[in-house]
């Protein structure tokens, strides 16, 4: 199934990290600012939208919606209701994470709605690629070098986690008390974690930084 790449105006510094994660039929949202990345992820939008605010509107060639700058939605919302009314079920979004906490957050809140309908959704930064844990188990390979599960939503029970350093059987993580922070897969095994009711935020820390 084609999916949906959200490019959002967050800075990016590791765009050789995030092209590796792109695909050559994957379909393009660039989100006013976002379009600064297009040239360093060697990519062309399929659709640009925003208000221009951050960013000025280039009067490319490409389907362009112009967005009013007072509005409930921000741009990347936006492009994903957008992408959702396109049929799409797959998602990645990058240049989301970083800068503005408020809007870090309120991206990040985009994997819970996505995971919600059902969607397939990872976010990417320099660093780490977020998802969302709820019905399904989720797996984390060896390569990654850290892994952390933080609950955003409420209580999450049932908390299983194997394969790892610090496992947990049918454990409770609540927003008030993060203790799934810096996790190790064990060597030469695949770790897994699940819930059985909740949701959690997995973040898998990628090799090249292992600060805490």
């Amino acid at each position: 199934m084609k999916r949906c790449v959200i490019i959002g105006g967050a800075d990016i510094r590791r765009y050789d990290r995030i092209r590796t994660h792109l695909r050559e039929d994957d379909f393009y949202i660039c989100c006013d600012s976002g379009l600064k990345h297009r040239e360093a992820l060697g990519i062309v939008p399929d659709l640009i939208v925003g208000d221009f605010d951050s960013h000025e509107n280039p009067h490319l060639d490409i389907e362009t919606i112009v967005l009013p700058r007072e509005k409930d939605d921000t741009d990347t919302v936006f492009a994903v209701k957008n992408a959702l009314k396109r049929d799409f079920r797959d998602f990645l979004l990058v240049g989301v994470i970083g800068g503005r906490l408020d809007h870090t957050l309120g991206n990040i809140s985009l994997l819970l709605m996505l995971d919600s309908l059902g969607m397939a959704a990872v976010a990417l930064d320099d660093f780490s690629e977020l998802e969302i844990v709820s019905e399904k188990p989720a797996f984390i390979q060896s390569h990654y070098v850290y892994f952390s599960l933080l609950n955003i939503t409420g209580t999450a029970q049932g908390v299983t986690i194997k394969n790892a350093k610090y496992p947990l059987d049918h454990a409770e993580i609540t927003c008030e008390y993060q203790y799934g922070i810096s996790n190790e897969v064990l060597p030469g095994m695949i770790a897994e974690v699940s819930v059985e009711n909740g949701r959690l935020l997995l973040i898998k820390v990628l090799p090249d930084y292992a600060g805490r």
